[in-house]
């Protein structure tokens, strides 16, 4: 459909700026389908998470993405209602949740501002690894501060010429003489939060000719001598969240912030994609979310609740395709938990989830006509920020790629 259902014009939407109207909408759109799995808690930290992103967080999105502002006020909300440390163990400051309930929580946060769900996940990516094999004293040096939001993080993977080929990274860790420690060198980019993290989990080569068995993991310190922070990129989308350059020049890390054996860091980059890919997964169904409850608001708001025909049975489609996106991330969280998540479906969830965000934002956005690109109606910077999800964490090609090997080994085994 060529999308001219809603009159042109600015139409301010009170679905961000009031808390009521953003719970009863939210609310009227879960889905009983989706639910049916969830234990109390995780019900729980979806409620807990849905009241914040009205209260806090959506109300200033608005405002963080025109002004290309950093979302500091929006993670510090979620922050302090406890919700910075979902798989994080008690002992770090976390509440050690299930994958589902932080599935769950990423999905709202995203609903509400894409550029917050960003922050808020790279937090965990970041205390993954560190929690995964960093020493109990780089972890409590680190982690609680993540949690609580006293320190922010990036996690350095990505380089100029190094990025889904990890392998080929040229950031170089050269033991020092006398034993006790490490210097980097190399460039990191499209790093988030990169401009101003005080901790750094980065993935260096002891040997550029050893491929992945030469990568090796780092607890690299904010202010350590050396490193430098490159200011924020321009970006399409996710303009609360900050990207950006950081450059090590022999970079002294103490020995005792190496995590986990020289020559571990591929696998340390193995296992925190199944964290990573769930985030994506999760933004992608939050976005599509967000996308879907601003264009139904703004055609409520100029047809009333019976909308035009044309516009209601697109609009019924885009909500069977947010179901099926919420099964699927739901499905194979559930998975992680039970660690029966192999790599088709975690590549599976994050391609499928991430271009339905893309596709129902396109769609929000069209059937909204002459009026889908203005920004008080808010379906655009959905369609802005969802682009994003579908390169990062592994392309979406990538993924396909994993899914189509999955599929063959599957094929194999059952013909043998």
């Amino acid at each position: 459909m060529t999308g001219t259902t809603a009159p042109a014009g600015p139409y301010p939407l009170p679905l961000d700026t009031d808390p009521a109207a953003y719970l009863a909408l939210h609310d009227a759109l879960d889905e009983g389908a989706a639910d049916v799995a969830l234990g109390d808690r995780e019900r729980e930290v979806r409620a807990a998470t849905r009241r914040v992103v009205a209260e806090e967080v959506a109300p200033r999105a608005a405002e963080v993405d025109r002004e290309h502002a950093f979302a500091h006020e929006s993670y510090q909300a979620l922050a302090t209602a406890g919700l910075g440390g979902l798989l994080v163990p008690v002992r770090y400051g976390g509440t050690d949740d299930t994958h589902v309930a932080y599935a769950l929580a990423m999905e709202e946060i995203s609903a509400g501002c894409g550029a917050t769900s960003l922050i808020y996940m790279t937090q965990m990516h970041v205390a993954y690894p560190l929690l995964l094999a960093g020493t109990p004293a780089v972890a409590e040096k680190y982690v609680p501060g993540l949690v609580e939001g006293s320190l922010y993080g990036s996690l350095g993977v990505s380089e100029p010429s190094a990025g889904s080929d990890a392998a080929s990274m040229r950031t170089t860790a050269t033991m020092r003489e006398d034993g006790e420690g490490y210097t980097l060198t190399g460039t990191k980019t499209f790093i988030t939060t990169g401009d101003r993290s005080d901790v750094i989990v980065c993935f260096a080569t002891l040997d550029p000719g050893a491929g992945r068995r030469g990568i090796t993991a780092f607890a690299v310190d904010g202010s350590a001598p050396g490193l430098s922070h490159g200011r924020p990129f321009d970006k399409m989308g996710m303009h609360g969240s900050t990207t950006a350059e950081l450059h090590l020049d022999e970079t002294p890390v103490p020995a005792t912030h190496r995590l986990g054996d020289e020559g571990s860091g591929w696998s340390i980059v193995v296992r925190s994609v199944t964290k990573s890919r769930i985030s994506a997964a999760a933004q992608g169904v939050g976005l599509a979310r967000g996308a879907y409850a601003h264009a139904l608001a703004a055609l409520h708001r100029a047809h009333g609740p019976d909308l035009p025909p044309d516009a209601a049975a697109e609009l019924a489609d885009l909500r069977g395709r947010i179901l099926q996106a919420r099964l699927v991330l739901h499905g194979v969280a559930r998975q992680v938990d039970r660690d029966e998540a192999d790599a088709g479906a975690i590549g599976l969830m994050k391609q499928t989830c991430t271009d339905i965000g893309w596709s129902v934002a396109v769609a929000a956005a069209r059937l909204l006509g002459r009026s889908g690109d203005l920004a008080d109606l808010g379906v655009e910077r959905y369609l802005r920020d969802a682009k994003v999800t579908q390169i990062y964490d592994g392309t979406n090609e990538v993924q396909r790629i994993l899914v189509a090997r999955d599929t063959s080994r599957r094929l194999k085994e059952a013909l043998r």
